[in-house]
């Protein structure tokens, strides 16, 4: 199982806090919102990851997030020129999925269930 968080958004609704960063970075409580899903994803067992994130922004994340080795998981990087829905990303992420199974989150989602409890995420 392979696993696609999509951060690629502009978070317009947000300025002046998004025109320095992406909202996906912006702390909530005592980190960047970005974590949240990684690690809803890496709980789940799900260790290879790839980041979809603006372009305006790449530099920011590779700093951040590196290579995941900090999360226990690896992870690939794309670039989403422009935000054109979900669907989307299946289409950017077409050689990293190949023949496996994927799931996909968003940049800025916040669970609170352990999906690691489920049989197979969908």
């Amino acid at each position: 199982m392979k696993g696609i968080v999509l951060a690629g958004g502009k978070a317009i609704r947000l300025r002046p806090l998004t025109k320095i960063t992406s909202k996906q970075l912006l702390p909530v409580y005592d980190k960047p919102m970005i974590y949240y899903p990684i690690e809803t994803l890496v709980k789940a067992g799900i260790e290879d990851i790839l980041i979809i994130i603006a372009p305006e922004y790449a530099g920011h994340f590779l700093n951040l997030l590196g290579s995941g080795r900090d999360f226990n998981a690896n992870f690939s990087y794309e670039i989403q020129e422009e935000p054109k829905g979900l669907a989307e990303a299946f289409i950017i992420g077409e050689n990293f999925i190949g023949k496996d199974d994927v799931t996909l989150i968003l940049g800025d989602n916040i669970f609170d269930y352990d999906f690691s409890e489920s049989h197979k995420v969908i």
